[in-house]
């Protein structure tokens, strides 16, 4: 599905002067320092985080940006081969959009790190996509077990936005300390890839990063403009030795971050593991859940190891996913082989013009197999087979020989004889 709003034809026939206009006021600092260290090398890509630098980092020191919790911002993504540079061969790009930690320490311990704020925050994500108000983006995609990282694919003939939203807060890694705290610095890092022979987005072209810290909601406007005041009460002379603040923070080029190519492959190709076990590691229980149809409840227990689940009973499951899908999950979990208290034959009925579905004109029926002899339990096996959900299911009638129909209740259902025959038939969603 594609995702973009729609823009007037102007937009593509002057894509040099909208690239001009997001990168200005940086062309002639920033390109003239590309020049300077890379020759005439320079990439084809530009990423511009829609965020104000602070003024107060020195000249030598990279540039730091100020995000608000929660807050959505732009990241423009403009490509200068509209302008200098031929077409690339693939038809769409795919960038991987990240937070991680500036500082290497916390680059070592990121996993605990992650698997802490995790613990402490179930349900959330570090990093989110607006996709409503992202631009030219297709395909976003968010990986439940990796919270701080999301993709997408763009044309990179067409420049593209996306809108990020952060949702942690740099405090949040921050070991308490007498007098207050101070915020760790995050990097937002983006690596884009194109597509081989295969169609697989695994030929790395790109990577660029910026340095951030993110605040409680409001408090990076605060912390910018005490820095702006900071500034404005030293001297002339001293305000040359720091940077001057932009409206927009220009990703500088890096290293593609290790488990990038990783992230891709495995979010396109992996293959879950058949069995959940108590070892099961947190990304090996989302994996189960999806293949086992469990999957609006993969952000539920995006935290829960196999072990967490399996300790889970019977009624714990229940009250979180109601009758139906705890129920199967808790079998589906525990690997029960459960004997049916009661075993049914039916068979769709077929209408008049259409052929016998069998050789030899006989009907096809199936077996249902009930645990609990309820009426609850016919209907969510009625709508398994027939790939609905039990809800649309209002009620259940049996037609006696004389035409009558009479409701189905509980005690009907324990009075079925073992593998009784019937016939379905549905008039507006009831089932006869």
């Amino acid at each position: 599905m594609l995702f973009c709003h729609s823009q007037p034809e102007s937009y593509h026939q002057h894509s040099a002067s909208y690239i001009r206009e997001a990168l200005a006021p940086f062309l002639k600092n920033e390109e003239a320092k590309l020049m300077a260290e890379n020759g005439a090398s320079r990439s084809p890509f530009q990423y511009i985080l829609c965020a104000a630098t602070s003024p107060a980092v020195k000249q030598q020191e990279e540039s730091l940006t100020y995000l608000n919790q929660g807050q959505s911002y732009e990241i423009r993504m403009l490509n200068r081969k509209l302008v200098e540079y031929t077409d690339i061969s693939s038809k769409y790009v795919k960038s991987i959009v990240r937070v991680v930690f500036h500082d290497r320490r916390l680059q070592y311990m990121e996993h605990q790190q992650l698997e802490g704020w995790r613990w402490n925050r179930p349900g959330d994500r570090i990093l989110d996509i607006d996709i409503p108000l992202s631009v030219g983006i297709q395909e976003p995609r968010s990986h439940p077990m990796h919270l701080n990282t999301i993709e997408f694919l763009w044309d990179p003939v067409k420049n593209a936005s996306v809108f990020i939203q952060v949702n942690c807060i740099s405090t949040e890694f921050t070991p308490r300390k007498h007098g207050g705290e101070k915020g760790v610095p995050f990097r937002i890092q983006v690596d884009t890839f194109t597509s081989n022979e295969h169609g697989e987005y695994l030929e790395h072209v790109h990577s660029s990063s910026c340095q951030v810290k993110v605040f409680k909601p409001k408090g990076a406007d605060r912390k910018l403009k005490t820095d702006r005041e900071k500034i404005d009460k030293k001297s002339l002379q001293d305000r040359d030795k720091y940077q001057p603040s932009h409206d927009t923070t220009l990703l500088k080029e890096c290293s593609p971050w290790p488990d990038a190519l990783n992230l891709t492959i495995h979010s396109s190709s992996s293959t879950p593991s058949p069995h959940l076990l108590p070892s099961s590691s947190p990304q090996d229980t989302q994996q189960w859940l999806h293949r086992h149809r469990f999957s609006p409840y993969s952000r539920l227990f995006t935290s829960f190891s196999g072990g967490d689940l399996l300790r889970m009973s019977r009624e714990d499951l229940i009250q979180i996913c109601g009758p139906a899908d705890g129920i199967r999950l808790f079998n589906t979990m525990k690997g029960r082989c459960i004997q049916p208290r009661l075993t049914i034959y039916v068979c769709q009925q077929q209408a008049r013009h259409q052929p016998a579905i069998k050789p030899g004109g006989g009907e096809i029926y199936h077996a249902l197999y009930l645990e609990e002899l309820t009426l609850l339990d016919l209907s969510e096996k009625i709508a398994l087979l027939y790939s609905i959900t039990p809800q649309q299911i209002t009620h259940i009638y049996r037609q006696k020989s004389n035409g009558i129909h009479v409701l189905v209740s509980d005690e009907m259902v324990q009075n079925f004889r073992e593998e009784t025959s019937f016939i379905l038939s549905t008039i507006r969603g009831n089932y006869l």
